[in-house]
């Protein structure tokens, strides 16, 4: 239930670090002082910030526009294709310095991109949370995903392959920088909506207690990225419906040219959804202040300087390290997974456009039932969202089992034809609502105001283990005799084990709450030390003035 990992207000203080002790004795009918309290966001008493309906539509429309289909889905299947045909009857094709299958050339790319992403994030993420510009680096980054989509118009004979790689390399990194700091928005939103904002008011004027502020923001935060992912993928099917005309009108049966037009015309559609659908974003998305630049620093410095103290400590977030560690590791087997299996998937329908569109299909309606029943069966019962990340992870687990079987057998185990019907249907089911929640969990146990540092944070991490994945992968295919493809299942399988124990286990949201409420505390005492020090070297400068680049 919600009320296991709410935070609720303990009776052992003494337990606790001092510096959040004061605040777990409050009780109902005490005001919170503002020095106590670390659990709402100034922003939200400040009705210029509030939440919209229409700007919670603008969030949601967006992510119907970025639903992956342009640089996630098509994007691989037009690249794996010209690398199909460019190979010919060879197995193999020259890249990176040796011959390669052409799984192999795709992971290593993968790698590549993912690789890519880490400098990425760690050199933008740790700049987000400060002032009020963030919004401009999704709007950068979704210009950049445009001219890519738009871009492989040009890119649809085998001959372009070496082009393909790099504009399948640049596509993911525009992705995925697009769906992090879009991503990291919705906890901010979630906080100053007029529920979240009329329980915070009670919280502070000491009206309830801290628990059950702490449940309606879990649940907002859960229905905002839930319901997300819901109209995403009704939006998904609509266009999906759309791109089987699109197909139709280009006769992409007619020949193997006229497939693989076929594919760029669809990439190039789907960009122009998204270009129409991001607007309403861009518009209506308010500038919320973020943090404030410390003392002694600017904008410039603050970013190196926020991310180290953060990396600095980290180690007092004991619960968020915990999830860290968890999330790189299944995450690194879900991405690998997913690709492996999409390889012998186009495999096994020979590319056709038609027929990955249809299956597309199948697979974003099953989405959109997993991921409604999913939220309103943790409506229904108040779940928390430990317990139903929880059953995300069973879901992952059965789906490398069912890849790993394909090792002994040749009746089952992505062989079949029928079988990229099912997993369909079972990934859309019990795994896509991983997408949702994972990242709600990256908001638990995220310190507030610092979203946009720690979503960088995780994706890092993600790209990370998305680096690994596919290299390691890649490696175990190579290895084999005859290049098995359902080899690497053997390693999924057990990352899959071994990240699902340790997560069911050694994640408590509720310590989690605890030791960020305790690194708030520290921090702000930090701050406020260090703008007692530049005080004082101010009053004793004089008429010297203060030094050059410190400001409070």
């Amino acid at each position: 239930m919600a009320s296991k990992n709410a935070g609720a207000i303990v009776s052992k203080a003494e337990d606790l670090p001092a510096a959040t002790r004061a605040d777990k004795e409050l009780v109902v009918g005490e005001p919170v002082a503002p020095e106590q309290n670390h659990l709402v966001d100034r922003n939200q008493f400040d009705a210029e910030w509030r939440t919209s309906r229409w700007e919670i539509w603008a969030y949601y429309t967006y992510y119907i526009g970025n639903n992956g289909l342009t640089l996630f889905n098509f994007a691989p299947t037009a690249f794996q294709n010209l690398l199909s045909q460019a190979a010919g009857s060879s197995p193999t094709l020259f890249f990176a310095g040796a011959d390669r299958t052409i799984t192999s050339i795709v992971l290593l790319s993968n790698g590549i991109s993912f690789a890519i992403q880490i400098v990425l994030f760690l050199l933008i993420g740790s700049y987000a949370d400060f002032g009020t510009g963030r919004p401009w680096i999704l709007v950068c980054w979704s210009i950049i995903a445009f001219a890519i989509g738009f871009g492989w118009l040009g890119i649809h004979d085998a001959s372009k392959w070496q082009i393909a790689t790099g504009m399948y390399i640049v596509g993911l990194i525009a992705y995925q920088m697009c769906l992090t700091f879009w991503t990291a928005a919705f906890p901010g939103l979630a906080r100053n909506t007029a529920e979240v904002r009329q329980k915070a008011e009670e919280y502070m004027t000491g009206a309830i207690e801290r628990e059950k502020y702490e449940v309606v923001e879990m649940l907002q935060r859960n229905r905002l990225q839930n319901v997300g992912f819901y109209v995403q993928s009704l939006g998904e099917i609509v266009i999906l419906a759309l791109i089987v005309g699109v197909l139709f009108g280009v006769n992409v049966n007619a020949s193997v040219e006229a497939n693989n037009w076929g594919l760029s015309v669809l990439i190039a559609f789907a960009t122009g959804v998204w270009v129409l659908l991001a607007i309403p974003w861009f518009v209506l998305e308010k500038r919320r202040p973020g943090e404030s630049v410390p003392p002694g620093k600017n904008l410039f410095t603050a970013g190196f300087w926020q991310l180290h103290q953060a990396l600095g400590q980290i180690w007092q977030l004991k619960q968020s390290l915990i999830y860290l560690i968890g999330y790189f590791l299944l995450g690194d087997s879900l991405n690998t997974t997913v690709t492996v299996i999409a390889t012998l998937q186009n495999t096994l329908v020979s590319y056709d456009t038609l027929t990955l569109t249809y299956v597309l299909i199948v697979g974003i309606t099953a989405q959109a039932i997993g991921i409604g029943g999913f939220w309103w069966i943790q409506k229904r019962f108040t779940l928390n969202t430990k317990t139903m990340f929880n059953a995300v992870m069973i879901g992952i687990v059965l789906l490398d089992g069912w890849g790993m079987i394909g090792n002994w057998t040749n009746n089952f185990g992505f062989k079949n034809v029928w079988e990229v019907w099912v997993y369909q249907v079972f990934y859309g089911l019990f795994v896509c609502p991983w997408y949702s929640y994972s990242q709600i969990m990256i908001s638990e146990v995220t310190p507030k105001g610092h979203e946009f540092f720690f979503f960088s944070l995780f994706s890092i991490i993600g790209k990370t283990s998305s680096f690994i994945g596919p290299l390691v992968s890649s490696a175990i295919i190579d290895a084999t005799p005859d290049g098995n493809n359902s080899a690497p299942f053997y390693f999924l399988f057990a990352l899959s084990l071994v990240s699902l124990i340790g997560l069911w286990w050694f994640v408590d949201l509720k310590k989690a709450r605890h030791e960020q409420n305790f690194f708030l505390e520290k921090k702000g005492a930090a701050r406020e030390e260090r703008r007692e020090v530049i005080e004082e070297r101010r009053a004793s400068a004089g008429d010297i003035g203060t030094p050059s680049g410190e400001k409070v």
